[in-house]
């Protein structure tokens, strides 16, 4: 029997009780449809992740202060009190690869303004930030490296903390805000970056020269942070190993003695990141499956009831000619048309499930043809090899037997 034929008997059979057939296959578009979505949402916020990690910048690596600790009292990372910025000085001027550089402090303070004051996160750094972290402004501009070096009292405001001084869409530049009973001029306001990856909104923030931050708002001398980009085709990792060598030297660790400071890129936020998130998209994925098997379990179920329902039939075929191999065809191929049509019926029924979640809830969701593939796949290979013994037991049956069975 050629497989056209195969298939032609294969449809004809199944249609004879389209209700039973129908519920058989709903298992398996069930199963496939929530693989389909369980993927689509991991991959949606996996997408998230990685484009708010870029909008962080590019090529980017953090210094930190570290952990310290007084006898048993140990205090948690940025307690130290090392990192200053002559080390960002040092940097600058005795690595090569560096493309922008700067220090940071960072405290959360009311922001008055004339009209209103608002609670955000106020953050001292250098006149290059806006490169490192290629983020341009909305209005006006970003303070200057002279501004730095007097310790100049002026800000830069992010949109949130614009929209909640001043209102949606003002232009606040020279006008003034007062952070902790000190004011401060408004020279500029930055473009939206929206959330950050697992962390507070990167656009509720008031930018002002760490050395302003250091004299006016803290009364420290060190830095709590370091942030660098590297020259295009710069190797990050041994840049890295490179500041983390000079910090060494500079403060003054033995081999034996652990570093006081912490050196990471956003390449490795984003890996551990992303691979947190592949891990659970795949868990999820996975359970969704176990629909699948229940699924393949029923085609299994409705095989051998067919191979009952057509003893007489199989015994017929034999005995003018049919071979074992024909039997096991023509029921191998039913189960896979069965599992074929649910898997097809499942990916349509995924991927609508997947864009009207989205719709509704506002959640990422990306359906990928790599989700897509695997799903249908299994689905087939579940029918085959559920199909598979059904088929088998139907090829084996005695030709004479079959024919008296009642």
């Amino acid at each position: 029997m050629s497989p056209v034929m195969a298939g032609v008997v294969a449809l004809r059979a199944l249609g004879r009780n389209a209700m039973r057939t129908a519920l058989t296959a709903l298992g398996l578009i069930i199963g496939v449809a929530a693989v389909i979505v369980m993927v689509a949402l991991g991959r949606g916020a996996q997408a998230t992740i990685e484009s708010q990690i870029q909008s962080a910048g590019s090529n980017l690596l953090i210094v930190t202060a570290g952990s310290a600790g007084v006898g048993p009292l140990r205090q948690g990372q940025g307690a130290t009190t090392t990192l200053t910025p002559a080390d960002a000085a040092a940097i600058r001027d005795e690595l090569a690869g560096i493309r922008s550089l700067a220090p940071g402090v960072s405290t959360r303070a009311q922001v008055i303004s004339p009209a209103a004051n608002w609670g955000t996160q106020v953050q001292g750094t250098g006149a290059e930030l806006p490169d490192l972290r290629a983020w341009p402004l909305e209005t006006g501009a970003f303070f200057t490296e002279a501004d730095v070096v007097r310790a100049a009292a002026v800000a830069v405001l992010g949109s949130v903390a614009r929209d909640q001084l001043f209102g949606p869409g003002i232009d606040p530049a020279g006008e003034t805000v007062r952070i902790r009973n000190t004011p401060f001029r408004v020279v500029g306001v930055l473009t939206s970056k929206g959330q950050a990856a697992m962390g507070p909104d990167q656009d509720d923030v008031v930018f002002i020269p760490y050395t302003t931050a250091q004299r006016r708002l803290l009364g420290i001398t060190h830095v709590q942070n370091i942030w660098m980009s590297a020259e295009p085709g710069t190797n990050l990792a041994a840049l890295a190993e490179s500041v983390r060598e000079l910090l060494r030297r500079r403060h003054r660790l033995d081999a034996g003695q652990d570093d006081d400071f912490m050196v990471r890129s956003m390449e490795e936020m984003a890996t551990v990141l992303t691979s947190t998130t592949t891990t659970m998209t795949w868990l999820l994925a996975a359970v969704a499956a176990v629909s699948l098997l229940v699924g393949g379990i029923g085609i299994m179920n409705i095989m051998l009831v067919s191979v009952t329902e057509r003893t007489r039939e199989i015994g017929l075929r034999l005995s003018v000619g049919a071979s074992d191999l024909d039997v096991l065809l023509q029921f191998l191929v039913e189960a896979i048309v069965l599992s074929g049509t649910g898997g097809a019926l499942g990916v349509g029924a995924g991927y609508l499930a997947s864009l009207m979640l989205g719709r509704s809830t506002g959640w990422p969701v990306e359906v990928t043809p790599h989700a897509v593939g695997l799903a249908f796949g299994f689905a087939v290979v579940v029918g085959v090899f559920f199909g598979f013994y059904p088929a088998r037991k139907a090829a084996a049956l005695n030709p004479i037997e079959a024919l008296r069975y009642e």
